[in-house]
């Protein structure tokens, strides 16, 4: 008998430069199947960054229509740009046994347990230190330095909400932190309310079929 499991909606959140993006990056190259959610943004696209891939880049007018037409599952406001996550997409991969990743933060993470989804996993992910944290942005050449001092500034209040999620993980190291991350999946994927028709099958071994 064929066993069919439920698609997680995975959110994996941390201060600008913990590390996450590259984790979903290289998580996504491991599992192909996995479907990031690209959420929708009010911030000017960075170097390198491509329309539709990071991130869908709207008008301030359009991110409010969206708002105003309840097609967002979440939305917050973040460092002076606002971010949203499409709904149709993502109970279309939910709906088709896929995992969906979420990038986003603490905020939207909220509203998504407020909405009582029983599919949701979250994961923080922590820097080793501040000094590492304050490296990273700098050396990731993305913002000026009065940007890199503001998200400096917000880090502390984004990471005293790390309590409110499932798993932590300390990105001391990529290759360990994808272990971490993978191992929090796979163990998420086994748990019994996951696995459709997993009591039928059960039954149909002490049955002797």
């Amino acid at each position: 008998m064929q066993r069919h499991v439920a698609g997680r909606a995975v959110v994996i959140s941390s201060p600008s430069g913990g590390g996450k993006t590259t984790l979903i990056r290289r998580l996504q190259r491991r599992f192909p199947s996995m479907t990031r959610s690209v959420s929708v943004t009010t911030r000017r696209p960075r170097r390198g960054e491509r329309q539709g891939r990071e991130y869908l880049f709207v008008s301030p007018a359009r991110f409010r229509q969206l708002r105003r037409a309840g097609e967002l599952l979440e939305w917050a406001r973040v460092h002076d740009a606002y971010y949203g996550t499409p709904q149709p997409p993502v109970e279309e991969a939910l709906g088709a046994g896929r995992d969906m990743l979420f990038d986003i933060d603490w905020q939207g993470t909220q509203q998504l347990k407020e909405k009582g989804r029983t599919d949701l996993v979250t994961v923080f992910i922590l820097p080793p230190s501040t000094r590492d944290l304050e490296r990273r942005l700098i050396s990731r050449a993305q913002d000026a330095p009065d940007v890199v001092a503001r998200r400096m500034a917000k880090a502390a209040d984004e990471m005293s909400h790390w309590a409110e999620y499932d798993y932590a993980i300390i990105n001391r190291d990529i290759a360990t932190s994808l272990i971490q991350l993978k191992s929090i999946l796979t163990a998420e994927r086994l748990k019994r309310d996951r696995q459709f028709g997993l009591s039928e099958f059960v039954k149909a071994l002490r049955e002797g079929r």
